[in-house]
Order: C-alpha cells, then sequence, then structure tokens
C-alpha cells in the first residue's frame, strides 16, 4: 500500500479557459512536495477526453492531446474510488492510502459543478468548492441574488437570454437603454471566467458586437453597468471556519483587467497589500467570508470586489471558486503576502479536501 497521497491533478478541459488551466496547473504539478504526493497528472482535452499522461510537462507546454497518454474514466459510483482505464493499458498504480483529486479546471465543465457533481457520485475527496458553490458562484446572475440576500452591495446589472437578443435585438437594446443610467456598461457571459467574452461596451452602437461575443460562450448574458472604482480582491481559504487574505489592488495595463492583460501581456500590475486604511481592510476581510459562505464555499475562493472613488463604497463583482494558480495569479499572491507559501498553500487545500470528504461521509443515505 503505498503510503503517500496520490493527488490526481485535473487539468485542460472543455473551455475557453483550456490554456489558462495549463499554465495553472504547471505551478501547481511543481510546489506538490514529492516527499508527501504522489502527483497523477489527468489532462482532460478540448473534446473532453481523460488522459493518464506520461509527460504532463509536454502536456502543460504543446496541449493535452499533444502529448498522448492513456485514456481513462472516473465511474460516477463510489466503490472504486480510482480512476479505470478505458482502452490499452494504463500504467499499474499501487493502492494508494489516500486518494484526492485536485481540479485546476477553469470555466465551464470545470468551475461550475459538473465535474464537482461526477466527483461527489464518484464518493472522492476533491479539492475546492462543492456542487453549490461551484454552481452558483459560476453563474454571475445567480450569484449576485445571493450576495444581495446576505446584505452585500451588488452594482446595477441585468440577465439576458441569447435566445431574446438573436429573436429580438432591438427590443433588448430599447430594455438596456431603459435599465441603465448610461455607459460604460460591460457584457459578459453569465457562466465564465478569465474575463473570456467580455466587453466593455462604450456608446450603443457597440452594444450589437458585445452582446454576440457574450453569445457565443453562454446563453445566459449579463450586462452591469459600469462603475469609478478600484478593483479589489480578497482570497478565501477553508471550509466552515474560512479566513481571508489580505486585500490586493488590480492596476489593469488595458482598457479593463482583460484575458490578455491576466495571462499573457504582463500589462497590469498588482498591489498587494493594496493601500486602504484598517478599516476597509478588515471590512473587505469580513465581506469576503460573507460571500463565500453566502454559496456555501469550500477549500478556496478569490472574491473580487469594486471600491467605488469618491464614495469608498464596496460593491461586490463576483467569487471565483477555482482561482488562476499562474505566476501572476491573484490568490496565490493574496496567500503568500499573507504569510502562506505556495507549498503550504497546496498542502492546506488538499487537507481541507479530506476534511470536508469526512464531514460529508457522516451524512446518513439512508432512512
Amino acid at each position: 500500500m503505498n503510503a503517500k497521497t496520490r493527488v490526481y491533478l485535473l487539468f485542460g478541459g472543455r473551455s475557453g479557459e483550456h490554456e489558462v488551466s495549463l499554465m495553472s496547473a504547471r505551478n501547481v504539478l511543481q510546489a506538490l512536495d514529492r516527499s508527501k504526493y504522489e502527483v497523477v497528472p489527468i489532462g482532460i482535452t478540448k473534446e473532453g477526453r481523460w488522459l493518464m499522461t506520461g509527460d504532463p510537462l509536454r502536456a502543460l507546454t504543446e496541449g493535452v492531446a499533444a502529448a498522448g497518454g492513456f485514456p481513462v474514466g472516473l465511474l460516477g459510483e463510489p466503490t472504486r474510488g480510482e480512476l479505470v482505464p478505458l482502452a490499452g493499458e494504463a500504467p499499474a498504480l499501487e493502492p494508494a492510502e489516500r486518494v484526492v483529486f485536485f481540479p485546476v479546471l477553469h470555466g465551464t465543465y470545470g468551475e461550475d459543478g459538473t465535474i464537482q457533481g461526477l466527483l461527489e457520485m464518484a464518493g472522492v475527496p476533491y479539492v475546492g468548492c462543492g456542487v453549490l458553490a461551484s454552481s452558483t458562484g459560476m453563474d454571475k446572475g445567480v450569484a449576485k441574488a445571493l450576495f444581495k440576500q446576505a446584505g452585500l452591495n451588488v452594482g446595477p446589472y441585468k440577465v439576458y437570454l441569447r435566445r431574446d437578443w438573436e429573436r429580438d435585438p432591438a427590443a433588448v437594446r430599447a430594455d438596456v437603454e431603459a435599465t441603465f443610467a448610461g455607459y460604460p456598461l460591460f457584457v459578459k457571459p453569465a457562466n465564465l471566467g478569465s474575463s473570456v467574452g467580455i466587453s466593455k461596451v462604450k456608446r450603443p452602437e457597440d452594444l450589437d458586437h458585445a452582446f454576440a461575443q457574450a453569445a457565443r460562450f453562454d446563453r445566459r448574458i449579463i450586462v452591469e453597468q459600469g462603475l469609478d472604482a478600484r478593483e479589489i480582491e480578497v482570497a478565501v481559504l477553508g471550509n466552515d471556519d474560512p479566513i481571508a487574505s489580505v486585500p490586493g489592488e488590480v492596476l489593469p495595463g488595458a482598457e479593463f483587467y482583460d484575458y490578455e492583460d491576466k495571462y499573457f501581456n504582463d500589462r497590469s500590475q498588482t498591489r498587494i497589500p493594496a493601500d486602504l486604511p484598517d478599516d476597509l481592510v478588515q471590512e473587505f476581510r469580513r465581506q469576503a467570508i460573507v460571500a463565500f459562505k453566502a454559496i456555501d464555499g469550500a477549500g478556496m475562493a478569490r472574491v473580487d470586489f469594486f471600491l467605488e472613488r469618491g464614495t469608498n463604497r464596496i460593491f461586490i463583482n463576483e467569487v471565483n471558486t477555482i482561482p488562476g494558480f499562474t505566476r501572476i495569479s491573484m490568490y496565490p499572491k493574496l496567500w503568500e503576502a499573507s504569510g502562506i507559501s505556495y507549498s503550504e498553500l497546496c498542502d492546506r487545500l488538499i487537507e481541507l479536501a479530506l476534511e470536508r470528504h469526512a464531514d460529508k461521509s457522516r451524512n446518513a443515505t439512508s432512512v
């Protein structure tokens, strides 16, 4: 019996954020202590095939499909607790005392509760939020409704259906004009992250293109009022008794903190900790935990806020249940500034996964 904890690192996936996942997984792979963990990388192709990769670094550099590997799957029943080969001969793995799945899957089919549902059906421990928190956190409209109910300030917004836009764009344009105070507006897919599909709309004639862009990625489209505000982010770690990091500030290098700015061009800057008075620091940390609990978060999340210039009013923007783990990502940097190293952060996330699984195992499943 293998005494090390086996960590199945899930990366890639069927998502517009596939490439971001590869970058995050590279850092997690390097940070996991091999004296404690047997790390088994599982690359998920853009078509959804699960491959046990023999060359994870190639998979993370050139793409999952390029590295080859053995097709594997996870059965949605709790008697196995391990991956099973689907074709050919997968490498034989010695039984492990403890198995944990570590999804580093951003966006659709990774951060939206779907993979979490499969892991729940299989009865295995996994890092991060459960089905409820993942699905509600992913849907920006649903999350904002929960934040409002929890007493947090939410900026003006409205959700539209792709179907309605395609059937009668003039009616949707008229409703947008009637609903919002003016421009700029942000038009986003309701269920995606990493700023994929997001447009900043400064004038009415650009609204059509923004809706068309967002509609490529989701059937629900959210429109938000633009605010003259600073972007503040707080990392949360824990299960039922979570803790919050120091706040950090994002200083976008582009028109807003978009996909290229987040991951590729290095034009954005971060200020960690953010230059804030102590009372606001404590308020951001308090509200981050309120938001985390409002969606029943577990393990980890990054909570994004706006701090309105001139009024210092705090508006919650969203909760990211699988935040980025790249070299420039805010989540690990915020914890490093709060005294928790990248490697220790991975350790804690794995222990939290095991803790939550043990607690859930106490639930009766029959009457």
